[in-house]
């Protein structure tokens, strides 16, 4: 996974805060947003988790703090759940801009109430997934319960919530109580997947039943046996990616691979907008290769020079098992290490010079079985002999021609 710092500006021209996590071998095939519970912030260690389970699968995720909140600019106190909702909006406007438009939306907690209703203002979105949600935003209320009397009166009130103080205002309440959750889902055109804890003690199971229930198709419920609100486990929160991965990837358009057709044994193809990452096909198999990041590649795939190295190693490897096992010697693992370089040559007369240097592989190979020293030096013999080994020492041509 590889993350990058990003930020946008909400409607208020204030700078919010994120990471973009990307797949570490891939473009990503589809985006999406993760909206994070009342007062959290991007940077909570599940919300990470489900990010990373959702990179492993090809999508790219956009964690971001809203309003007011953890990196991001702007006055907690002033925002309230419709802000929220812009947020998001804001997050899917900055990835079509520059990356690609968001197809699923991951809501947790109250983030999970304000990813269905920015859903509807986003088109491109095709998938919701909310996370221990609940059925109505003035849910959060009993979070409030002590001071909601000072905040009517006052019209505001200072709260200490996860150890943290925040100023809610009245206006917050009354955004809250406008929002009918249940009239948006009656509505809601596009997938959903709630997942919910029946052991969550902050928002009862009861929520999920109510949203499953003013859902349309397609709609899917995981209960998440023994799981905390805040889904505290690692191991709870790498399964919520890995479950919301799987059931998007019906929702969602995912193109298959781009195979390169071809009578050849071996193929490349690279386009003019993909830096050095080439498709490859060898024999009946594609991989990718690339150059690392500080020679301006992706790193989607190995190097030439390690496909060239894989190579040798490989077939250094098959080459001494093979006679190993026609000489009936017991080897049970080879174990072969490639580097390559430029170096000078040993017998080198001209070393000052640059050109006096030449291709150099450095070979270490590891035997592992019940073998004399006398068996051992004959398979470094034997590895000399491989057949790729003997091509990197004779005099070979390239003939080209343009098709």
């Amino acid at each position: 996974m590889k993350i990058q710092k990003v930020s946008f500006t909400n409607k208020d021209e204030e700078q919010l805060a994120g990471r973009l996590e990307l797949p570490l071998d891939q473009r990503p095939h589809n985006f999406a947003i993760f909206a994070h519970c009342f007062t959290c912030t991007k940077n909570l260690t599940a919300i990470k988790n489900i990010g990373r389970a959702l990179t492993d699968s090809g999508f790219g995720v956009l964690r971001f703090d809203f309003t007011g909140l953890g990196e991001s600019e702007g006055d907690f106190e002033n925002t309230n759940f419709s802000g929220n909702v812009e947020d998001l909006v804001d997050a899917a406007t900055f990835l079509e801009k520059n990356y690609m438009a968001p197809t699923l939306l991951i809501g947790h907690s109250l983030g999970g109430a304000a990813a269905i209703f920015a859903s509807s203002k986003i088109k491109s979105i095709k998938a919701v997934a909310i996370i221990n949600s609940p059925s109505h935003p003035t849910h959060v209320m009993h979070l409030l319960k002590d001071s909601t009397h000072e905040i009517t009166k006052n019209g505001k009130a200072k709260v200490n919530l996860g150890g943290i103080d925040f100023t809610i205002k009245k206006q917050f309440l009354d955004d809250l109580e406008n929002k009918s959750l249940e009239d948006m889902v009656k509505n809601f055109h596009k997938a959903i997947l709630i997942l919910h804890s029946p052991q969550d003690t902050i928002v009862g199971i009861k929520n999920a039943e109510e949203i499953y229930k003013a859902a349309k198709h397609p709609k899917s419920f995981v209960s998440l046996d023994g799981v905390d609100h805040m889904l505290t486990k690692k191991e709870d929160s790498k399964y919520v990616g890995s479950v919301i991965a799987g059931w998007a990837s019906r929702y969602v358009d995912i193109p298959p691979p781009e195979y390169i057709k071809s009578k050849s044994k071996v193929a490349a193809s690279l386009d003019s907008d993909n830096k050095f990452s080439t498709n490859l096909k060898l024999g009946d198999h594609h991989f990718i290769a690339d150059e690392p990041i500080e020679f301006g590649g992706n790193n989607f795939g190995p190097s030439p020079y390690e496909f060239l190295s894989a190579g040798l190693a490989a077939c250094t490897v098959m080459t001494i098992q093979m006679y190993a096992r026609r000489k009936k010697w017991e080897v049970k693992n080879v174990t072969c290490h490639i580097n390559y370089l430029k170096d000078h040559a040993f017998d080198c007369e001209h070393c000052e010079e640059d050109s006096a240097k030449i291709d150099t592989f450095t070979r270490e190979i590891k035997l592992s079985g019940n073998l004399s020293e006398e068996q051992k030096k004959k398979l470094l013999e034997i590895a000399d002999k491989c057949p790729v080994h003997k091509t990197l020492h004779t005099k070979t041509q390239v003939i080209t021609t343009l098709i």
